[in-house]
């Protein structure tokens, strides 16, 4: 609500009324019927005494000068160039009569646009003036930048102006507007207005001090229909609320001589221009005297000031987008004059004929040759209409730049291209751009509230604009790249979330290797341990003729001793990295060679009770004690083993792979097994031999001393089984090189226990006490017949 002490005596608002009603175009009626009228008095369609035949009408800035003309001057077909931006017309009768000299609205749109998008400026405010052109923009354009992803903290319109009993209404709506822009986050504002635009906004600015607002910096974006205006008593009103301002202007270039023709005007010069005068006046703060009272009290104009002493903000030495138009505008007349007149002469040939025809030319005759004008002006730029008769052109966009001495500077920055891809359409030169004092030259952000950067995504805030929104970590696994993404992505497969989760890594190839300390733990050991087995066999033969090694069933101990070496050395097979061949012979060696193991195991236990079986009186299992028995049972299981291992190499056989999902951040070569049912296919039936050895070795733990040899196997088989059965819940839970290293381990193991339980007394009495080594001390008194249980 607004203060009741407010006092509106303290703005000019008589003095703001006086001045802004000439930017009213109900005054172009009147301009426009004394075109068709006498030059001293205004009586529509009576023309009498001295003529004013118009061709052409040049009109603008603002859009409803060109309207009203359009009211009045389409009836008579007259053709119209307007310079500023295009008003809302019939098109079937007015537009006809339409010539623009700016270029298509929604193309400075949508530079805009990419103007908001280039800078991030994601969360705006909008301005705009209370007519049909922003009316149009709202309802049609801002629709247009939500779909980018653009939204608006606030859309206000400036309020327009009617009556003299309006001013103070005006103010009031001018200070709630400031009000509002101070009270919001937002930093860059769009304002959509006409060329009086900036002298309401110059108003509002001002007069929101008397009331104590507080200034807020802002980057103001204007566009291409509005230029610096100002009245007469802003004149010492401060400006630098435009300093470091971006604003869209009709391309232009410099023209040359321009500057000085500027000098060249002078009320001395331009005697018969009263509008010389009139500005020579306001200026220069002087007046021309009428009488000779005049000298005495007011300080006089000597006509002699020069313009190029006036700060900017109250005459621009340089042309101005507006006068760049007007410019072309004369010249796109005097081009199509040429050429009609040029097409006329070629059908006449009566001189006297011609003239007269020529001066009685018709306003709609010119239209053809006005539509299909192209010409380079004398700054070199192709000047031509499109077929909605625009002007071809792009927008330069400006960055202003303020002085202490209230004047200002307009920089190009950059361009809009009307032919180029709507991300490409804009170039700007960034370096150059001068922001407001207050970012230091940092770009300014605006947006609803700080971006979520890479590492986190969007989330809607409910009940605020899709631009507002808070920031969530990635989930585990994803990641995001980029500032403000909706949603996190997954990384490829051979890749692996950083721990910022802001970029993805290439994952690292592993496997079980020789460079690394356990794979050379597990090759020295395998390599001891082969050396062992290597070393208890040579033992064994050195010393085959000995009673404890005969009487162990020497072939099976060869078998078995063989077999373990073989199974140390199988390790190697799953030490380096995995290939076609390794990965085929793997896990079939080890099951074959193992299955040997146990099978020679079962043999031994077997003949052990079988022979001691056969040593009662009237036995008739003497006859099954023999190399046969032990061979047979040796080559079943194995024939059996060897069987499975085949189905599985025919018909899904181990390949390698790489496996990308087990560890988070490496990538594990490893031999896949085609087929898990007959990898525990050949575990199982391991299982099924060491469980029956087990069995019968468990039963025959209680022989005489004699086949005291159960009991080690029982030992061994004991261990064999519990490292077997701890195998495989640790297996299934161990990922990556690991798992292969609980196999070595679990082949190791089993191996060393059947090798030191079973050959470990021997040995000791081989090598330790050979005196017990004979087959004397091996035969108990009671049972001296029995030693030969074992025959070779």
């Amino acid at each position: 609500m607004f203060s009741r002490k407010m006092n509106f005596k303290k703005y000019p608002s008589q003095e703001l009324f006086e001045e802004y009603i000439y930017f009213r175009a109900s005054w172009t009626y009147l301009a426009s019927m004394q075109l068709l009228s006498r030059k001293s008095k205004s009586i529509p369609n009576y023309k009498c005494g001295f003529q004013y035949n118009p061709t052409v009408v040049i009109g603008g800035p603002n859009s409803n000068i060109c309207l009203y003309m359009a009211t009045i001057l389409c009836t008579y077909k007259i053709p119209q160039l307007m310079y500023g931006s295009a008003p809302l017309r019939n098109i079937e009768t007015q537009g006809v009569f339409f010539y623009k000299m700016f270029p298509s609205g929604s193309h400075q749109y949508r530079g805009i646009l990419q103007l908001l998008l280039h800078f991030r400026w994601t969360w705006i405010g909008v301005i705009y003036l209370n007519d049909d052109n922003g009316e149009m923009f709202v309802h049609n354009m801002l629709p247009m930048f939500s779909r980018s992803d653009i939204c608006f903290e606030f859309i206000q319109k400036l309020p327009e102006l009617t009556f003299s009993n309006d001013a103070e209404w005006m103010i009031r709506e001018g200070i709630e507007i400031c009000k509002v822009i101070t009270r919001s986050t937002a930093t860059a504002l769009l304002v959509h207005g006409e060329i009086q635009s900036m002298v309401i906004l110059r108003m509002f600015i001002s007069f929101s001090e008397f009331e104590g607002i507080q200034k807020k910096t802002k980057v103001w974006i204007m566009t291409a229909q509005m230029d610096f205006t100002s009245l007469p008593f802003q004149r010492s009103w401060d400006i630098n609320f435009i300093h470091g301002m971006l604003s869209f202007a009709v391309h232009s270039k410099e023209v040359f001589g321009f500057q000085k023709f500027l000098r060249m005007k002078t009320p001395v010069s331009e005697r018969g221009d009263g509008f010389v005068r009139t500005f020579w006046e306001c200026a220069f703060h002087c007046f021309f005297p009428s009488s000779s009272s005049d000298k005495e009290t007011l300080e006089f104009c000597t006509g002699k000031e020069k313009l190029e002493t006036l700060p900017r903000s109250v005459f621009e030495m340089n042309m101005t987008s507006h006068s760049y138009s007007i410019y072309n505008s004369v010249y796109a007349v005097a081009y199509a004059l040429h050429a009609m007149y040029s097409s006329s002469i070629k059908y006449r040939t009566l001189v006297d004929r011609r003239r007269g025809m020529l001066l009685n030319q018709k306003p709609w005759q010119l239209h053809p040759f006005l539509g299909t004008v192209s010409f380079n002006n004398s700054a070199g730029q192709l000047v031509s209409f499109d077929k909605n008769r625009e002007l071809v052109a792009g927008f330069d966009i400006i960055n202003w730049i303020t002085s202490p001495n209230k004047s200002f500077f307009r920089i190009k920055i950059g361009r809009t291209d009307p032919h180029a891809p709507p991300d490409k359409m804009i170039t700007l030169s960034e370096n150059t751009i001068v922001w407001p004092g207050q970012f230091n030259q940092a770009q300014p952000i605006s947006t609803c509230n700080d971006n979520c950067y890479p590492g986190y995504r969007k989330t809607k805030k409910e009940g605020k604009p899709f631009c507002c929104y808070d920031c969530l970590p990635c989930p585990e696994g994803k990641i995001s790249d980029k500032t403000d993404m909706n949603d996190c992505v997954r990384c490829p497969e051979d890749h692996y979330p950083s721990q910022d989760q802001d970029l993805c890594i290439p994952k690292s190839i592993i496997f079980l290797s020789y460079e690394e300390p356990l794979g050379i733990s597990l090759a020295i050991l395998a390599l001891v341990l082969s050396f062992t087995a290597a070393f208890v066999l040579g033992i064994f033969i050195k010393h085959q003729d000995t009673p404890i090694v005969k009487n162990n069933n020497q072939n099976l101990t060869y078998i078995l001793l063989t077999s373990l070496l073989l199974s140390f050395l199988c390790v190697f097979l799953f030490i380096g990295q995995p290939g076609r061949v390794i990965c085929l012979l793997r896990q079939t060696t080890f099951g074959f060679i193992f299955a040997v193991a146990l099978a020679s195991v079962l043999a031994k236990t077997i003949v052990v009770v079988l022979a001691f079986m056969s040593t009662r009186p009237g036995s008739r299992m003497r006859k099954w004690v023999g190399k046969q028995l032990a061979s047979s049972i040796v080559l079943c299981c194995s024939f059996i083993q060897a069987v499975i291992c085949s189905t599985w190499l025919t018909t899904f056989p181990p390949f390698p792979d790489s496996d990308l999902q087990s560890v988070a951040e490496k990538i594990v070569l490893q031999c896949n097994e085609g087929s898990p049912a007959m990898f525990y296919s050949v575990l199982g039936f391991l299982g099924f031999l060491a469980a029956v050895s087990f069995i019968v070795a468990f039963l025959a733990r209680k022989l005489p001393e004699n086949f005291n040899e159960a009991k080690f196997i029982t030992f061994s088989m004991l261990i064999f089984c519990t490292v077997w059965l701890s195998f495989v819940p640790t297996y299934l839970s161990t990922k990556g090189k690991y798992m292969v290293a609980v196999e070595i381990f679990s082949i190791l193991g089993s191996s060393a226990g059947l090798l030191g339980c079973i050959f470990s007394p021997k040995c000791y009495v081989i090598l330790l006490k050979p005196e017990l080594n004979h087959k004397k001390l091996l035969i108990r008194r009671k049972n001296l017949k029995v030693y030969a249980f074992a025959p070779n």
